[in-house]
């Protein structure tokens, strides 16, 4: 029943009609008592029944309010007793004073008052003393969101465990595509008969159709060297456990049958638009294709990218007619430039300079000026020495800049190349990236997820022993308008010594072929020996950190520099490169501080390692068997227990984020 009924609120207009007519049989009475007498007696007769009615309806509005107060009141007891919501009430020394029945239950026991929260349930001592508001908890096997009021000492739990399954449920169902590709694919199959090739593809069908019926994953070849798989995310998490063994069997069983072929896997995940997830896979394997093949790249919407494989020594792949396709693009781009400005990384190696010496060259053939960014405090003593013998060519020396000269010459028109690096964190000018709209990247490392955004050009080929060798071979179907002098050409070579360790490591063919084009330039081996040469006092310090080895594993030598003293990064690869020179190490880590005081780390390896993939886990890159690293914020102890929990990590199987 109402409180108010419609009735009541015309029952007042009534009261006030009668009043009006008592005023006026009181004045009738003065003039006729008889009239006013009959007529008090009608009204008297419906303000009895009005009278009555309303004492009626104010008993029946008491009893009402008295009923629904003892309602709410009972309906309040037993929500706060049996609700779904468990209640806690604890005193500053966080022992329980109350809970509710449904908390007592949650805990299997009858009752928890008195007991401790340390005993009962310790991880919200945290939450209480952080003086945190909301936090997700688990309590046997149930997941409770708990919401902390302060002042009130009171906790509230929401049982959410099913939520949480659902969504889990939810995420694990999400659709993933993955584009399977095989690496080489069409250079195997070229020489080979029909029936032959017909062979190698049921066979490598068979594998992949085996592989997917394993994990019940849906593949489709869409062409000879494509296949296209959809699959949701708990399949791929039963892939990331097995480190995506695929890739080892298909390797494994056609190199049996002396075919090297090898996958390269992109994934997308976690988009919810199916075109998106197709151009997260494409990008996924363009980055694995970019890095040598053999691997998988999986690219999630947060923009992290996780790597498995990438062990093996990627197979040379590049041509000559790729080369010259590059260099006559390269050409065009710098003719419709009004200058050129070549930068490479960080505290650079002979590579660096070497190749920026090249493209300079590339520049002064297409009739434009080049000018190569270098700073005078970032560089080691070889490269010194390099510095020294330019100024004795004032022709070339004019055009080398500082960073404020290149940022300050710099246009809308300008050119900027990119050498030896694609990450524009190592860079030694990063403004010029944002400054500068158009960018080649020319480089010799496998790709990795930071990459020079929207370049003009991208000609990276990790199959190189060296970026002087790319520029070397540009420089060849370039305009013979003039030639590459001596010094040039012996800066190229010096490059290309650096990067192979004397034609030791990573060289094939072209290396041979790049290093006899530029002696029959002039390139003096005797001049590169010389700006290589070390003085006593670094051989000293080189020999000291050797003196700290130790073995890690089985032939995986780990040496480490004084915490006090600091080192160039070129001393540290040094060292590293010595320690693999000793028998018995397959592997070598050296630590050390470096001169802008992070801690640096370089790897070698002979091949059966791959380095790159190690020092990638700790934000680093480079080869197979040579990369580097460098980290702030900790110690080198910090950085060798680091560095182990990776090369375990490696040595169990596969790669990790």
């Amino acid at each position: 029943m109402p409180l108010f009924s419609e009735k009541r609120f015309i029952r007042y207009p009534l009261f006030g009609l009668i009043g009006v007519l008592a005023v006026f049989l009181t004045a009738l009475a003065f003039f006729n008592w008889l009239f006013s007498l009959i007529g008090f007696f009608l009204i008297s007769i419906p303000i009895y029944f009005i009278f009555k009615a309303d004492s009626r309806q104010r008993k029946e509005t008491e009893r009402y309010i008295s009923t629904l107060s003892s309602r709410i009141k009972k309906v309040g007891e037993e929500a706060l007793l049996e609700m779904p919501i468990g209640i806690m009430l604890i005193n500053d020394d966080y022992y329980i004073e109350w809970t509710n029945s449904f908390l007592a239950s949650c805990f299997d026991e009858d009752t928890l008052v008195g007991r401790s929260l340390y005993d009962v349930a310790d991880s919200l001592i945290p939450l209480i003393k952080q003086e945190i508001q909301t936090e997700m908890i688990t309590l046997h096997d149930r997941k409770f969101r708990v919401i902390h009021k302060r002042k009130e000492r009171l906790l509230y739990f929401f049982d959410v465990t099913e939520q949480m399954e659902i969504e889990k449920m939810y995420e694990g169902e999400r659709t993933v595509i993955a584009i399977v590709f095989l690496d080489n694919y069409d250079d195997l199959t070229q020489g080979m008969d029909d029936q032959t090739r017909s062979s190698l593809n049921s066979h490598v069908t068979s594998i992949l159709n085996k592989w997917a019926n394993d994990y019940g994953i849906f593949l489709k070849r869409v062409s000879s060297e494509r296949f296209i798989s959809v699959l949701n995310e708990n399949i791929l998490q039963s892939l990331e456990k097995s480190k995506f063994a695929i890739l080892d069997e298909v390797r494994e069983i056609t190199s049996k049958q002396n075919v090297p072929l090898t996958l390269s896997i992109g994934i997308g995940v976690g988009m919810p638009s199916l075109p998106e997830l197709g151009t997260f896979a494409q990008s996924s394997l363009d980055l694995a294709l970019g890095r040598g093949g053999d691997q998988v790249v999986i690219k999630q919407i947060n923009g992290k990218v996780k790597f498995f494989g990438g062990k093996t020594n990627p197979i040379e792949k590049r041509t000559r007619v790729r080369a010259r396709v590059i260099s006559h693009a390269l050409r065009e781009i710098v003719t419709e430039s009004d200058k050129v400005i070549i930068m490479g990384h960080k505290y650079p190696d002979m590579d660096a300079i070497g190749s920026a010496i090249g493209i300079q060259k590339v520049a002064q053939l297409n009739e434009r000026e080049g000018y190569i960014v270098i700073n005078p405090q970032q560089m080691d003593t070889g490269v010194k020495r390099l510095m020294e013998e330019i100024k004795q060519h004032p022709d070339l020396y004019a055009h080398f800049i500082t960073p404020e000269e290149a940022l300050e010459i710099s246009g809308d028109d300008t050119l900027l190349v990119i050498v030896d690096t694609h990450k524009p964190s190592l860079v030694i000018e990063e403004k010029l990236i944002d400054k500068v709209s158009k960018v080649v990247v020319i480089d010799h490392h496998r790709r990795s997820e930071q990459f020079i955004s929207n370049p003009l050009l991208v000609y990276m080929e990790p199959y190189a022993s060296s970026t002087s060798e790319l520029v070397t071979e540009l420089l060849e179907y370039q305009p013979k308008r003039g030639k590459i002098n001596r010094l040039e050409a012996t800066a190229l070579l010096a490059g290309i010594i650096v990067d192979t360790k004397s034609f030791t490591l990573r060289t094939g063919s072209r290396t041979f072929d790049a290093a006899s084009y530029l002696r029959s330039r002039g390139a003096d081996t005797v001049l590169v020996q010389k700006f290589l040469k070390e003085d006593i006092e670094t051989y000293i310090k080189r020999a000291k950190i050797i003196e700290t080895v130790t073995f890690y594993h089985d032939g995986i030598a780990i040496a480490k520099g004084d915490q006090d003293e600091t080192y160039s990064q070129v001393l540290i690869a040094q060292v590293a490169d010595t320690l693999l020179s000793i028998d018995g190490i397959n592997a070598s880590f050296v630590i050390s501080k470096r001169l802008d005081n992070r801690i640096g780390i370089s790897a070698r390896s002979l091949g059966e390692i791959n380095v790159q993939v190690i020092m990638e886990n700790m934000d680093g890159g480079g080869h197979l068997t040579n990369a580097a690293t460098q980290l702030s914020g900790i110690t080198i102890e910090e950085a060798e227990q680091r560095l182990k929990a990776e090369i375990d990590e490696y040595l169990e199987g596969g790669t990790k984020e």
